[in-house]
């Protein structure tokens, strides 16, 4: 850097000779450089550039091993699901033992065994009685979809008449008519793409029906030995203490998740299954049990299953159904995220409707089906920590502390 110049050697330029670009390459070329002794060195500045380099460099390679590892993600998501599912039963199991004082004769691992006979022979038994006349529904579907694609040119057939006698343009009613064909041909189409991707993705996903309870039974038995593990990473004192917090935090939080999503589902799938009943919707069964498992995807799952019992009851035999049908699912929606849902939850999850639409569409761009399932937890879990780190720093909100600091500090200015 260079050493201040002498006074003699300083030029200061007047506004006109500023504005003369003779005279400033003049004084560049004769009389040295002056350097602000505050500037950062050169060494800085290759530090920082180089930190700034690293830092995107490990971003991008974190966004890689995420997107690679997105379906490893997911069956993980399943299989914590899946053991916050069977955690209240296991605790159940050993209930009584704890009681008398006998607790040796049902270890945790008995008791997740005992839990899992439980709920597979409570499966089956389902199974059993409601999959028979779920799957005969199912193939009645499949066979009346050509009646289906049938019933939909009847009435774009009919519609046409009708702007016949409404004596529209000739071109006019051709557009109109092409369209709603399109769009009824479309409709076959999808929900047929639909049906075979279902399948597909079923069939592809077969696996996971076994490793999810394999990896739950992990995560129930040695819960103890991953809590500890996670609170030794911290120093003993209030760190640990908050760590501990936020633990337990995220374990409520993920658990009143857990069992909002599983009551609704079933609540939902059993009120859309008696209403199709006795609106007499064709495929109540099915449809009902679709909409209890669609309840499961936030948002998506039942816009789609909505749109598709509309559309089937209109395309019936009597087509005023589909506005009962749709009246129903309307009043079912608003009961559902405005009364039920929220004392399902009884305070585990704070998260305004609107957040939700928001964090689904959000997961749904980022990362697809999986994203979906993702982004609810992922934010309350956000939120959680958000929480946390505030109430650790004794601040109100994010910018409160650096503003009340900011406040604080006295004045340097010479009065």
């Amino acid at each position: 850097m260079a050493a201040e110049p002498n006074e003699d050697q300083q030029v200061i330029l007047t506004d006109t000779e500023a504005n003369d670009v003779d005279a400033v390459i003049e004084v560049v070329e004769h009389r040295p450089m002056i350097f602000d002794p505050k500037w950062p060195s050169a060494r800085t500045i290759a530090r920082v550039v180089i930190v700034t380099m690293v830092l995107i460099f490990v971003g991008r390679a974190i966004e890689w091993a995420a997107a690679e590892l997105l379906t490893l993600f997911f069956l993980l998501f399943l299989s914590i699901f899946f053991a916050y599912l069977i955690a209240p039963l296991v605790k159940l199991v050993r209930r009584p033992f704890k009681a008398y004082g006998v607790e040796q004769y049902m270890p945790r691992s008995l008791a997740i065994v005992v839990a899992y006979v439980v709920v597979f022979l409570a499966l089956s038994w389902a199974v059993s009685n409601v999959a028979p006349r779920a799957a005969e529904q199912a193939r009645e579907f499949s066979a009346n979809l050509p009646a289906l694609s049938v019933s939909v040119k009847a009435k774009l057939n009919d519609l046409n008449n009708r702007f016949e006698r409404l004596r529209l343009p000739e071109d006019r009613q051709k557009e109109i008519t092409d369209k709603l064909t399109e769009m009824g041909t479309e409709l076959g189409s999808s929900v047929t793409a639909f049906v075979g991707s279902l399948l597909l993705t079923t069939a592809t996903y077969l696996p996971w029906f076994f490793l999810i309870p394999i990896l739950a039974f992990f995560f129930l038995k040695d819960v103890n030995h991953f809590r500890l593990s996670i609170l030794r990473m911290f120093p003993a004192g209030p760190y640990r203490v908050r760590a501990e917090a936020i633990m337990q935090d995220v374990n409520s939080t993920l658990a009143a998740y857990t069992r909002a999503q599983l009551t609704s589902c079933f609540l939902i799938g059993l009120l859309c299954t008696i209403a199709f009943y006795v609106l007499g919707v064709k495929y109540a069964l099915l449809l009902g049990i679709l909409a209890g498992v669609c309840e499961f995807v936030p948002l998506i799952g039942p816009l789609v299953i909505g749109i598709s019992v509309v559309l089937i009851a209109a395309f019936g035999d009597d087509p005023f159904k589909a506005i009962w049908v749709a009246l129903f699912l309307i009043v079912l929606r608003i009961a559902q995220d405005y009364i039920f849902y929220p004392r399902i939850v009884r305070g585990g999850i704070h998260l305004h409707p609107l957040m939700i639409i928001l964090s689904v569409l959000a997961g749904e761009q980022l990362a697809g089906i999986p994203g979906v399932f993702l982004s609810i937890p992922i934010v309350a879990v956000g939120l959680v920590l958000y929480r946390n780190v505030l109430d650790h720093f004794g601040s109100r909100s994010l910018f409160a502390s650096l503003i009340e600091e900011k406040e604080a500090q006295p004045s340097n200015e010479l009065t």
